[in-house]
C-alpha cells in the first residue's frame, strides 16, 4: 500500500477554521482523515501540509513512526507549531488507514482499552466561542454554567482572567473571585470547575493573586497560570498553589515536555494532539507524565475529527484525568463528520468501528469554506494601550 496525495481541507467554523487532512492511498477507496486546526495560522498550515505531501507520497501509511521520522528530519529544520500540527494531522490520518485496513478502532492499536469510557468537560455555551471569551460577569456566567450542567455536564471550564500585566489590582481580584464564587454556588460541589488563566498573568506573583482568591471555590485545576515560555514561573505558582496547576497545551512534542515534567512544573499535564504531533507522541508524552506522577487532561478546543482521535487516546491512556470538548463551536459541528459514538454530556463511550471510525460529508466543508480568522486577540489590550497576552 502507498500514500498517493495528502490534500488539506478548510471549514470554516466563525472563530476558528478547522483544518481537516485527507490522505488517500492507492488501495481503492482507503482514505485516512486527521485535524490539524491551529488558530490564527490557517494558511501556513495548509501550505505546511503541501510542503510535506511530497516526503510521504509513494510511503506505507502503515509505518506511521516511519513516515513521522520522515516528516520530522527530512525537513531538515526542526519543527514549530506550524509544522508539527501539520504532522499531527497528517500522522491523525496514518492510524485512521491503518485501523480501517487491519478492521480495528485506533485505540486497540494504542494498547487497547484502559476504560470503559472517557469523561469529558466543556465550556460556557457549551463551547460557542463568544460565550467563552466574552462572559465577564457573575450574571453571565451563572446563566451560562446553569445552562452547561442543565445539559448534563458535570464539570465547566471558564476564561474569566482580566487581561493581565505583572501586577494585579484589588478590583480584578475581587471581581474574579465574586464571579467564581456565585458560580460554585449556584452549580454546587457536584459540579467540577476549572479556571482557564489562558497565561494572562505576566508574572508567578500576579497569578497567585488570582489563584489565592480562588482557593474557597474549590476548582477542580488552574490552567496556564502564566505564559507558556516561563517554564520557572510556572514551576514557582505550582510550588505555592494550594489548587492543582494543568499546563502544556503550548508546548510542542516530547522534548519541550520534559522539562517541564522534570522541574514539576505543573500537576497536570495538557498535551494537544493536534499540535504536538500527533497520536504516538502524544502516547510518548502521556509515559513520561505518568513516570513523573502527572495526570493529563488533554487540551482540543478545536474541530470534531480532533475530538474523535482525542476518544481514541482517553480510552487507550490510563494517566487522563478528562477530556476538554467543545462540541456546541458552531450550531453544525455533527453534520460535517459523522462520530463513531452518540456523545453523551460528559461521557464518551468506547468507540467499536474501524480507524478513527468516522465518515465526513465533503459537501459541509465545502458548505462553509475558509474565511479569515476572527481576530480575536485585537481586544487584548490595557487601558493605556499595551499588548498583553490574549
Amino acid at each position: 500500500m502507498k500514500i498517493r496525495s495528502i490534500t488539506a481541507r478548510v471549514c470554516n467554523a466563525e472563530l476558528r477554521n478547522w483544518v481537516f487532512v485527507r490522505v488517500e492511498t492507492d488501495d481503492a477507496g482507503l482514505i485516512g482523515w486527521g485535524e490539524a486546526t491551529l488558530e490564527f495560522k490557517t494558511q501556513a498550515i495548509v501550505g505546511a501540509i503541501a510542503d510535506l505531501e511530497p516526503m510521504l507520497v509513494g510511503q506505507d501509511p502503515r509505518n506511521i513512526e516511519h513516515c513521522y521520522q520522515i516528516m520530522t528530519r527530512h525537513s531538515f529544520w526542526r519543527m514549530g507549531v506550524i509544522g508539527m500540527s501539520a504532522i499531527s494531522g497528517i500522522e491523525l490520518a496514518l492510524w485512521d488507514i491503518l485501523g480501517k485496513h487491519l478492521g480495528v478502532p485506533v485505540w486497540q492499536l494504542l494498547g487497547g482499552g484502559v476504560r470503559e469510557y472517557l469523561r469529558t468537560y466543556t465550556h460556557l455555551g457549551l463551547g460557542d466561542m463568544r460565550s467563552v471569551y466574552e462572559s465577564t460577569t457573575s450574571k453571565a456566567i451563572v446563566e451560562l454554567g446553569q445552562q452547561v450542567t442543565e445539559a448534563g455536564y458535570d464539570a465547566v471550564k471558564i476564561v474569566c482572567i482580566p487581561y493581565s500585566h505583572y501586577v494585579t489590582s484589588a478590583a480584578d481580584i475581587d471581581h474574579v473571585a465574586r464571579m467564581l464564587g456565585d458560580l460554585r454556588t449556584a452549580v454546587g460541589s457536584a459540579v467540577d470547575i476549572m479556571v482557564d488563566f489562558h497565561g494572562r498573568p505576566a508574572s508567578a506573583n500576579a497569578a497567585m493573586d488570582y489563584i489565592e482568591a480562588l482557593v474557597e471555590c474549590r476548582l477542580l485545576f488552574v490552567e496556564e497560570p502564566v505564559p507558556p515560555e516561563d517554564l520557572a514561573g510556572l514551576a514557582e505558582v505550582t510550588k505555592r498553589s494550594r489548587i492543582p496547576i494543568a499546563a502544556g497545551e503550548r508546548l510542542i512534542g516530547r522534548r519541550e515536555f520534559d522539562p517541564a515534567l522534570k522541574a514539576r512544573a505543573f500537576n497536570i499535564a495538557q498535551p494537544d494532539i493536534c499540535h504536538v504531533g500527533g497520536l504516538w507522541e502524544a502516547k510518548k508524552i502521556a509515559a513520561m507524565a505518568e513516570t513523573a506522577g502527572v495526570g493529563l487532561a488533554p487540551h482540543n478546543p478545536l474541530g470534531p475529527i480532533a475530538g474523535v482521535a482525542a476518544l481514541h487516546f482517553g480510552i487507550s491512556t490510563p494517566n487522563v484525568i478528562i477530556q476538554e470538548e467543545m462540541s456546541g463551536a458552531v450550531p453544525w459541528y455533527s453534520d460535517v463528520v459523522r462520530w463513531p459514538i452518540d456523545r453523551q454530556p460528559g461521557r464518551w463511550e468506547k468507540p467499536t468501528l474501524p480507524g478513527l471510525g468516522i465518515e465526513i460529508d465533503e459537501r459541509v466543508i465545502d458548505a462553509h469554506p475558509f474565511k479569515p480568522d476572527i481576530l480575536h486577540a485585537r481586544g487584548a489590550v490595557l487601558p493605556d494601550g499595551t499588548v498583553v497576552d490574549w
